[in-house]
């Protein structure tokens, strides 16, 4: 006997716009048979997201097979800061594929030079050496390891100890999930290693306390001293959240890491390439980092990720002791580097810069007229977070702002499940190139939502 199948398509409105188009029922019938079979071979860990089966994207819409059209607040995860599918980088990428150099481990590759020297050159000064991974998690873990040989070298084996911010998310391998803020994820190691502290990162919200006493008091009552501490790794941003820190915070802390030879590493893996509506998400602090891990933005298409870092720093281990077997992949690298002369040449940071003044306008009028249920906005550029709350608390509210989130999707607007404490973070993060109408119209859209939602409830 046949069971029924889990994906059962829900009926919903026709949608026909500029910029979406809802022509069937959702998850689209014809896609059924493909959430089927990752259903069945594919690990269930992965599952969770809507369930919109991507068949092709371009520029700032995604399509599936049956005539959808969504227009993306997404970028896949904050990857297609260029837009979906540029024919720049396809082109790039076919260019390198067609030459047969599809592999090359550490071996030297004028390709993988090229990009070491155009990322170098991009960054401000002492951040010039680059070490080329594959993802964002892998990045992280290699910033940690140099922090931590760092420390052992400035103060001995004592002097190990990661500094990092609750709430925060560094990746999914062992080192990124320990140096994460985020004890849910955590609970599968069992044994954490006590060299990793998360301290309150000062958002104003969350944490209304926004003074350095604060990182100060906490980590004395984790029991730790400043002599322990090897490194201080952050998010520019917050994932979870979106929000930034203070920029004084940040510069006392950059004097608090140089005093004490404390490794300060931004992880800006999200907020890099433009996002932030600044080429580099820690342009908003006034301070420099000593090391930066990057990835998703890198390449707006295939898996690539960096650490570039203080020579010093990043040459602290002998030849031989740090690759990865797909470092500098050549055909990723040639995504990268036509990724980054759109950026440049287009100058889609300061795109984003005035987008995200209309569409961080457009989310704080929502929550001006929903202040009961949208705690707080946070963002800088094209990235955004709108927290969802109980009404007329601080608690969060994961159910609605889930809800707002499907019903948006059926109208046409792709976001990815919410984030954020108890999942309350609806994350809105569309590629750069998108235009100032097409922002107003995927806000008025979540609003619209909203809207729905707080109606089915007998909240409106």
């Amino acid at each position: 006997m046949e069971t029924a199948s889990p994906f059962q398509p829900r009926p919903v409105a026709r949608v026909e716009t500029r910029y979406r188009r809802i022509v069937t029922d959702l998850p689209a019938p014809a896609s059924i048979p493909v959430l089927e079979k990752l259903e069945k071979f594919e690990l269930r860990a992965m599952g969770g997201q809507p369930l919109v089966v991507w068949d092709r994207a371009e520029g700032f819409q995604v399509y599936d097979a049956s005539g959808n059209c969504w227009l993306d607040f997404s970028s896949g995860v904050l990857i297609t800061n260029a837009g979906h599918g540029r024919q720049e980088i396809a082109d790039a990428i076919k260019a390198q594929a067609d030459t047969h150099l599809l592999a090359s481990y550490a071996f030297p590759t004028a390709i993988r030079a090229e990009l070491c020297e155009r990322f170098a050159s991009v960054m401000p000064e002492p951040l010039k050496k680059v070490f080329l991974l594959t993802t964002g998690s892998e990045a992280v873990e290699y910033a940690i390891k140099v922090a931590r040989t760092h420390g052992q070298v400035a103060g001995g084996r004592q002097k190990n100890v990661i500094v990092s911010f609750e709430k925060a998310f560094h990746g999914r391998t062992l080192g990124s999930q320990q140096a994460g803020g985020i004890p849910s994820l955590k609970e599968w190691i069992g044994n954490l290693d006590p060299g990793f502290v998360q301290l309150p990162f000062p958002d104003g919200y969350w944490v209304e306390d926004q003074s350095f006493e604060l990182f100060e008091k906490t980590l004395t009552e984790a029991g730790v001293a400043a002599a322990q501490v090897c490194g201080v790794i952050m998010e520019t941003y917050q994932g979870g959240t979106a929000a930034f820190a203070p920029p004084s915070y940040i510069q006392t802390l950059r004097k608090w890491c140089d005093a004490h030879k404390v490794v300060l590493v931004f992880d800006e893996v999200q907020a890099g390439f433009g996002r932030t509506g600044r080429m580099w998400g820690f342009e908003h602090y006034g301070v420099l980092p000593d090391l930066t891990t990057w990835g998703k933005g890198i390449s707006s298409s295939l898996p690539i990720s960096a650490v570039v870092g203080r020579t010093d720093l990043m040459d602290i281990h002998a030849p031989g002791s740090a690759s990865s077997t797909h470092s500098g992949s050549p055909v990723c690298c040639a995504a990268a580097l036509a990724n980054l002369d759109i950026i440049v040449n287009e100058k889609l940071p300061e795109h984003a810069a005035a987008m995200g003044e209309v569409m961080l306008g457009e989310l704080r009028a929502i929550q001006a007229r929903h202040s009961d249920v949208i705690g707080v906005v946070h963002g800088k550029g094209l990235v955004a977070g709108v927290a969802c709350v109980k009404p007329g608390t601080r608690q969060p509210d994961g159910v609605l702002a889930k809800e707002v989130v499907r019903r948006s999707i059926e109208k046409g607007v792709l976001m990815f499940n919410p984030v954020g404490p108890e999942g309350c973070t609806i994350k809105i993060c569309p590629p750069l190139v998108i235009t100032e109408e097409a922002v107003r119209e995927g806000c008025a859209v979540i609003e619209e939502s909203l809207d729905e939602a707080l109606a089915a409830r007998g909240e409106r």
